[in-house]
């Protein structure tokens, strides 16, 4: 990581994944519906994440109801047309929580640097994340169903580099993907792979309360 000759930071803003780093899902319903199904645990998933189903989705291009029509048409060739509907529902209605101790470390940098959320999220994620208690957490936040690309698209880390006032090299970007840490650093960004709160401890630990 580079220096800044002004600041002696590492970098100058956090673009920060969503899911799979601030939220997790609990797929407990959908996966007892899987078993009690015959499928294999995953398997609602794997349709409802293929690109051709979920990145309309992403794009703001289609309701979260015609996703959960497109999940059902995908799983209707291995349930039956009332179960598959269950699933896709189960797994769209799926409930979600905060990870606290992820929180309170980025509520702690957005306190001393510009925080973006930088998410492929449908357009229901403003309401999300005020049922979480988190509209406030970021500076700002850029949603590939608002913007109109998703990640690893180049175009939305551009975005949220904008929006953050710093240059694509003095972004830290954290994200569960590799996918979309390599499209960051390609781009020059310094990228954190997360899988545990401990990795952000690292390279943010200069602006943490020890």
């Amino acid at each position: 990581m580079t220096t800044s000759q002004t600041t002696g930071r590492p970098f100058d803003a956090v673009l920060c994944d969503l899911d799979n780093v601030i939220r997790f899902y609990d797929m407990t319903e959908p996966t007892r519906l899987e078993r009690a199904a015959g499928l294999a645990e995953g398997t609602t998933a794997g349709v409802a994440f293929a690109p051709e189903t979920d990145l309309p989705l992403l794009l703001g291009a289609i309701t979260k109801q015609q996703w959960v029509e497109s999940i059902a048409l995908g799983l209707a060739g291995q349930v039956p047309a009332d179960r598959a509907r269950a699933l896709a529902t189960a797994f769209a209605e799926a409930p979600f929580r905060a990870d606290d101790v992820v929180v309170a470390m980025l509520r702690q940098v957005r306190a001393h640097l510009p925080l973006v959320l930088v998410t492929n999220a449908t357009v229901e994620l403003e309401d999300d994340l005020a049922a979480l208690g988190l509209a406030d957490l970021a500076h700002h936040v850029v949603s590939s169903a608002r913007v109109g690309v998703a990640k690893p698209d180049r175009k939305i880390y551009e975005i949220a580099a904008e929006r953050a006032g710093a240059a694509l090299n003095r972004c830290l970007f954290v994200d569960d993907r590799l996918e979309n840490i390599e499209a960051a650093t390609a781009l020059g960004m310094t990228g954190l792979h997360y899988r545990e709160p401990a990795d952000l401890r690292g390279p943010l630990g200069f602006l943490l309360d020890s």
